[in-house]
């Protein structure tokens, strides 16, 4: 039996959250097309009949500004240091730019003594096929890696190899979870991140990344659980942006949150959602941690 920790790593926005789901076939990890959408390292779990593999989705590296995004990266660093193995997500859409955006990500994989994969994702996007070429060759001249596997986490194309290749690393041991485990996060931290992925969707580009959401409520009952959450934002005129007018953005983030959170409990849910001003929550201590991201490092590996 072989049983380790893999960590996802790369600059964000390059897929790794939908490349997690598809790994283990479920949403796990919230996925958006904007970037800095996970704050948290997110873990979850493939087990084989000879293997089990822990991967840690982790925040996109990045030049932080304020507490918060030192945090995100701090995250993503303590994820290195636990891993016995690491695959760096990359974008095969950035063509030769790809190199110069990820030097953040080069940066903080370049002393470790452990394997290192890469993902060259949405290749499926690259038209025609050559073009994928030359950045094929650019990143594999960039360092030495213990595999180079084009993927495309959307259709899951390249993702079983990449568990296989992944699992192959992984030293001998017993397994660390149950058989059916998918990740070690409880509910109410999936039902929150499914309300802040909802206004994410929601609010486009209207609301900048200054949102967090604290469940206050999480009841099950016999048929229905009932959840109240809370979404905090900065300003006055975020609020109203989140509430809409009549209250017609805060219903349409409730009901796709809703219809999300039934889907992953397979239960009915009464989801009730307020809005509240925290001012300047991104860039006090204390108030990040009440919220939930509180200080990271390394040596949190189960």
């Amino acid at each position: 039996m072989r049983c380790g920790f893999v960590a996802l790593v790369g600059r964000p926005n390059v897929g790794k959250s939908t490349l997690l789901n598809a790994l283990v076939g479920e949403d796990v990890s919230i996925v958006a097309s904007r970037p800095q959408t996970t704050r948290d390292r997110i873990l979850a779990v493939i087990t084989r009949e000879d293997a089990q593999l822990i991967v840690l989705d982790t925040p996109g590296i990045h030049r932080p500004h304020g507490r918060l995004g030192e945090r995100m990266n701090r995250e993503a660093t303590a994820a290195l240091a636990d891993a016995d193995a690491v695959i760096m997500v990359a974008d095969a859409t950035d063509a030769a730019a790809g190199l110069d955006r990820d030097a953040p990500v080069f940066a903080e994989i370049a002393g470790l003594k452990k394997p290192v994969l890469l993902a060259l994702n949405k290749v499926d996007l690259v038209r025609p096929k050559q073009a994928l070429l030359p950045t094929l060759e650019a990143y594999t001249k960039a360092r030495e890696w213990s595999s180079v596997i084009p993927i495309a986490a959307k259709s899951k194309d390249g993702v079983d190899r990449l568990v296989s290749e992944c699992m192959a690393l992984l030293p001998e041991g017993p397994m660390l979870f149950p058989k059916d485990a998918v990740t070690d996060r409880p509910e109410r931290f999936l039902a929150a991140e499914r309300v802040r992925e909802a206004v994410i969707h929601e609010t486009a580009d209207e609301l900048p990344y200054v949102t967090a959401v604290e469940v206050e409520r999480y009841e099950e009952g016999a048929k229905t659980v009932h959840i109240g959450a809370t979404i905090h934002v900065e300003r006055e005129g975020q609020k109203k942006i989140v509430i809409g007018a009549g209250g017609a953005q805060i219903k349409a983030i409730g009901t796709r949150a809703r219809k999300g959170i039934e889907a992953m409990l397979g239960r009915k849910v009464m989801l009730e959602l307020w809005v509240k001003v925290s001012p300047g929550w991104t860039k006090s201590q204390g108030a990040m941690e009440r919220l939930g991201y509180g200080a990271s490092g390394p040596g949190r590996r189960r």
